[in-house]
């Protein structure tokens, strides 16, 4: 990847230029300026693939979080964007991914230095990926219609119902997609005319804030978008409490969605979440076992099975089951794990020291439990914060290691006989989480069968990807109401009725 950028005046490669721009000592973004924390506060940020200190960011704090809410509720009452027409908030979102597209390889360095995530993975899905949705989300802007209504009451009206912006919306993002899920985020709320706080997770600030950045260069009015770094306890907190704000979007564990409802409660702030997930992939008798084992296998590890839709419980017909772990567990033995900017690493680090630790203690519990270990005993570099990636078989419904998200390349397989399909849906559904599934079949009437079976959010057969057209979020505790498609953008509206006597 020898592509380069302008830094300076001059022609750099775009991982020079990456290393440069995490360099830098970081502010926040408020009101259209770079202003450092009321505080002070600064910390640091590192790779996860070498453990070194990568970039010295502003830590925001309940001060900051007043001054930012100041500015986008500014925004909201002046008519640069309350009045700003539909086809104006379009461009600016189209402006901007022709700016994430022109220093799309600087992005993929820097999302890479940030996550660990292999650099062709961030150059090719999430950096692509977030272009779309701007684009498609720009195209919303102009299509955000009422109706007309038909009245049966006494009279003559005239009745409809207009969609207007919801207003100021925190949106907290976390450190598995950084970009990709804060452009999920901002894109929509932008295009129905809302004012945004952006805050990126604590350990992967840095491509949200070179986004501030092309913000700034498309001319986004002051306040409409503001981005505040620090943690959650901090910023994130004071966040989702503040009585100014009118919405939170919060991408993120269960037990921090919790906290979230709790907090959004004193002025019952509209809430949106997207939360854990346990995610079944079924693979039926008359399967191709081989799209199979790679769709399973790219389903738990890709991102180092950091993935909140990741394929962590695999259900496999008997005929099929020895031929399917097996070809799983020996991708998961050859694949070269390394730093993301080599460019023959096929999985990344974790995120951190506690997360290598937290899935190296689920694998350990579930062999203490009596699961038999396919793939994922060799020995992994302690440079980085790297996990083998690992394959069980034997677990009990019980375990820890089978029920809980544990977001890392841990697969559990289990087999199934020659049940009905209401009997494997069961099994799929024994979860507290409901965000995806995935079914391997040749069987369509199966298929649809099952997927209206399956209590979850998205249903994925044979292969395929997420899309911004589509909705996504889940059932049960993985959350409340969807992103992206239609669903998604009204979720920044509010709906208004209108009635008038004619």
């Amino acid at each position: 990847m020898a592509s380069t950028a302008i830094l300076d005046g001059q022609q750099v490669p775009s991982l020079d230029r990456a290393r440069a721009f995490a360099a830098q000592k970081h502010a926040l973004f408020i009101g259209g300026r770079w202003v450092e924390s009321v505080e002070g506060r600064l910390f640091d940020t590192h790779d996860p693939a070498t453990m070194a200190r990568l970039a010295q960011v502003a830590e925001a704090r309940e001060a900051d979080v007043d001054a930012a809410v100041r500015a986008a509720r500014g925004a909201m009452d002046c008519s640069d964007w309350r009045d700003m027409k539909p086809a104006a908030r379009a461009r600016l979102l189209n402006r901007l991914a022709d700016a994430l597209e022109a220093n799309a390889d600087e992005f993929a360095a820097l999302e890479t230095l940030d996550n660990g995530m292999p650099r062709g993975d961030a150059r090719y899905f999430h950096i692509p990926h977030a272009i779309e949705t701007l684009r498609y989300n720009a195209g919303w802007a102009t299509k955000l219609n009422g109706e007309t209504i038909a009245l049966s009451g006494m009279g003559d009206w005239h009745a409809y119902t207009l969609r207007e912006p919801v207003g100021v919306v925190a949106q907290i993002v976390p450190w598995n997609a950084p970009l990709a899920m804060a452009v999920a985020k901002v894109a929509p709320a932008i295009a129905a005319g809302c004012a945004v706080i952006l805050k990126p997770a604590e350990e992967t600030p840095l491509t949200a804030l070179r986004l501030a950045h092309l913000v700034a260069e498309v001319g986004f009015p002051d306040g409409v978008f503001n981005l505040l770094t620090g943690f959650g306890e901090g910023a994130g907190a004071a966040l989702t409490a503040h009585p100014g704000v009118d919405k939170v979007t919060f991408t993120g564990s269960t037990e921090v969605g919790r906290l979230i409802l709790r907090a959004a409660a004193g002025n019952f702030k509209r809430v949106t979440l997207e939360l854990g997930g346990k995610t079944p992939v079924i693979v039926l008798p008359d399967a191709d076992p081989a799209r199979a084992i790679q769709g399973a296998a790219r389903s738990i590890f890709t991102n180092a099975g950091q993935v909140c839709n990741a394929g962590s419980r695999l259900f496999v017909h008997d005929r099929l089951f020895d031929e399917v772990v097996e070809g799983v567990a020996h991708i998961a033995d050859a694949m070269k794990l390394g730093s993301g900017l080599e460019s023959d690493t096929q999985m990344g680090p974790v995120i951190s020291a506690a997360q290598r630790d937290r899935v190296r203690g689920y694998v350990r519990q579930g062999i203490e439990a009596g699961a038999a270990l396919q793939a994922g005993s060799r020995a992994v570099d302690d440079g980085g914060y790297f996990v083998a990636p690992s394959v069980l078989t034997g677990t009990s419904a019980e375990m820890a290691v089978r029920r809980e998200e544990i977001f890392g390349p841990v697969l559990c397989a289990m087999p199934f006989g020659d049940a009905d399909l209401d009997r494997i849906a069961a099994e799929a559904n024994d979860t507290d989480y409901g965000l995806g599934a995935v079914l391997w079949t040749n069987d369509l009437s199966a298929a649809h069968r099952l997927a209206r079976r399956i209590k979850a959010g998205t249903v994925r057969v044979n292969g395929g990807g997420l899309d911004p057209a589509l909705p996504f979020g889940g059932f049960k505790q993985s959350g409340w109401g969807r992103e992206n498609g239609r669903e998604g953008i009204e979720a920044y509206t509010e709906t208004k009725a209108v009635a008038i006597a004619i």
